[in-house]
């Protein structure tokens, strides 16, 4: 039987830090987004709100959606800017590999061939295989399944939870990578086999760009940890993702709650981080 880690809010205790005195805007985490497209804008747009609302200090915008990114957070800067070197970068949100130019091909080769650690979601997944770059991958169950097959995996059965567990560890040991996947159980797991699960997701977190959020967060904590394990980063962004979906939802106190968007998600941040923090 697979040994699985609960994660739980007392485990997020060092993955929010504090900006003290001596701490400046580059200090706190810089975080690139290479996201978002032209039918796709939003997903830029929810990525770089969550990164900002995280706690990040600079958030670079490098996607093909910057109008888009600037009306709603002016503060970003639109890249690429040479003298800027993100601590974490997140890549493919709302992309599709299908319709990706070359020359965006090989920039985000480039990305995944660096030092620097690579949130990797939705139309990028597939470029992961060949990466050398520490990555965290953000798939839904059709994306894991697509991984799956592409590395000759057989894709775990719809609700079979433990052959789904087995699968992931599986793929993240052929990747030598992190691998969340996403659900009403989320799971990640690292090569060495360790497997933690997420369950602070209301279902009301069921919605268009959760996803797009969740990989803003996992950049901003990665970018403000460097030194933590990516797998423990990973948990403790995906724990954030749902504590905070919860607040937006209503259901922090019990009861049912109500219906939220990926926006509120990401607007209710702030709140979810203060909840900790008290």
């Amino acid at each position: 039987m697979l040994e699985v880690r609960e994660w739980f809010a007392g485990d997020m205790a060092g993955f929010i830090r504090v900006p003290g005195p001596d701490d400046d805007k580059f200090s706190r985490g810089v975080v690139g987004l290479r996201t978002g497209s032209a039918v796709y804008q939003g997903a830029a747009v929810l990525g770089v709100e969550a990164a900002w609302r995280t706690g990040s200090g600079f958030v670079l915008y490098a996607g093909d959606a910057p109008q888009a990114v600037l009306a709603r957070r002016p503060e970003t800067v639109i890249g690429p800017a040479e003298r800027i070197r993100p601590d974490a970068w997140v890549i493919g949100s709302g992309t599709d590999a299908a319709t990706r130019t070359a020359d965006e091909t090989a920039a985000l080769r480039a990305l995944l061939a660096g030092q620097t650690a690579v949130v990797t979601d939705a139309g990028a997944i597939e470029l992961a295989v060949t990466a050398t770059a520490p990555l965290v991958l953000t798939p839904h169950a059709g994306e894991f399944a697509r991984l799956c097959e592409t590395l000759e995996i057989d894709a775990p059965a719809p609700g079979d939870h433990a052959e789904r567990a087995m699968r992931l560890r599986a793929v993240a040991a052929d990747l030598g990578q992190v691998v969340l996947l996403k659900g009403s159980r989320t799971l990640i797991a690292d090569p060495s086999g360790e497997l933690i699960s997420v369950s602070s997701a209301p279902g009301w977190l069921a919605t268009a760009g959760a996803g797009d959020v969740l990989a803003g967060v996992a950049g901003a904590l990665i970018a403000a940890n460097p030194r933590a394990a990516l797998v423990e980063v990973a948990a403790a962004s995906a724990w954030l993702h749902g504590h905070a979906a919860a607040v937006a939802a209503g259901v922090t106190g019990g009861g049912m709650g109500h219906p939220i968007v990926a926006l509120d998600v990401a607007e209710a941040l702030p709140a979810a981080i203060g909840m900790l923090l008290a």
